[in-house]
């Protein structure tokens, strides 16, 4: 008999031959194979796996219309005819069977290692299969839509992780992005996620603004950051640092114009102290000699403009040569910001140029805190 199923064509299906046939081609094929060489042995395999086509595409039609392309599932399931042929053993029974369970577990093996759009471990992807049993099951029982505790103490599993295997259900067909809305419109999913930042336009002006804060002298830095950081009214930095109300609002409109502008121009402008004021400490500078020794005495606010004084006069002061010792006397200032630093680095080097002694003496302790970040302490006495 199974002599003529090397003639039969793919055409041929179970429903016309019967699954008797099928059963009956195998056990020829067993016989058929006994005591033939190895060349041989793959041509009668083929005859088989040819005669059986038919029948594992009935399996594998079973499947269509759940995502997968029918020819996918067709090659799956020949994949699945080739696997039963090889490990068929007529002693254990009926080849039609053996077959069945080989071609429909290969199907599903394809489901659920191939067909997700997102990788999802196995345990979660069994635990899906589960909880969508016990979902249609509940359904039916309760006649409503189950909860979590309902599904958690059915499947006798804990609810973090029925939890984890509802969220974990949408990456087997994630939506796309560029899927239509519908309608009329030309929209697509994706411009319905997410929402315009609307801070996002101030990124820029907020760099800008912490970068030109550091142009500006310590008193107005301070005096902003307590204002608009600190949310302290004017009275309040009016009594921090002992002037009037009225003072605090003309030097924040000062600052705030400034930064504006500042903003605005390609280059930053030059900070303007503006014109006196009777509340804030006066600057001053004064260089006198005493003996072999140069004395520079600087008091009040050490700001942008004085800072450049400081630095020019320890820098002409070291530099000439006459002095033995420059000294800078820091007692009035209270507060040493980065220019100052700055000015007082450019005059030890000049100092260490010219052979010169360069000293500093009677800073407060915050100033003298300042001289040891910036490695000027050994120049204190």
């Amino acid at each position: 008999m199974f002599g003529q199923i090397g003639t039969t064509t793919t055409t041929t299906a179970p429903s016309e031959r019967g699954l008797e046939d099928l059963d009956a081609a195998a056990l020829a094929y067993a016989a058929r194979i006994e005591g033939l060489p190895d060349e041989r042995r793959q041509e009668a395999r083929d005859d088989l796996v040819r005669f059986a086509l038919p029948f594992a595409g009935r399996l594998a039609r079973r499947y269509r219309g759940r995502g997968e392309p029918l020819e996918d599932l067709e090659q799956v399931a020949r994949l699945g005819l080739v696997n039963a042929v090889d490990r068929y053993d007529p002693e254990r029974g009926s080849f039609t069977a053996y077959a069945a369970i080989t071609i429909v577990g290969e199907i599903k093996r394809h489901f659920r290692d191939r067909t997700w759009g997102v990788h999802v471990p196995r345990r979660l992807r069994d635990l899906i299969l589960e909880v969508g049993q016990a979902t249609a099951a509940l359904t039916s029982e309760l006649s409503r839509a189950p909860t979590v505790a309902e599904l958690s103490e059915r499947l006798e599993t804990p609810q973090e992780e029925i939890l984890a295997a509802l969220e974990s259900a949408a990456g087997y067909s994630p939506a796309s992005l560029n899927a239509p809305v519908g309608g009329e419109s030309s929209a697509e999913f994706g411009d319905l996620v997410g929402e315009s930042d609307a801070d996002l336009e101030s990124v820029d002006d907020r760099v800008t603004v912490s970068g030109l804060l550091g142009r500006l002298p310590w008193r107005e830095r301070r005096i902003l950051a307590m204002r608009f950081y600190g949310n302290q009214t004017q009275a309040e930095i009016a009594a921090r640092f002992g002037i009037s109300q009225m003072h605090v609002s003309r030097l924040l409109s000062r600052a705030l114009t400034w930064l504006r502008q500042a903003m605005l121009a390609d280059a930053p402008p030059p900070w303007q102290a503006g014109g006196p004021d009777p509340d804030a400490p006066e600057s001053r500078l004064s260089v006198r000699q005493a003996g072999d020794r140069t004395v520079i005495a600087i008091g009040g606010e050490l700001d942008r403009d004085t800072s450049d004084q400081l630095r020019r006069a320890v820098v002409e002061a070291v530099s000439s040569g006459q002095p033995a010792e420059v000294v800078v006397d820091l007692v009035d200032v209270a507060q040493l910001e980065h220019g100052g630093i700055a000015a007082l680095i450019a005059g030890r080097d000049a100092a260490a140029r010219s052979g010169v002694a360069l000293k500093l003496t009677r800073a407060q302790p915050g100033v003298r805190h300042s001289l040891a970040t910036a490695g000027l302490a050994p120049l204190h006495e």
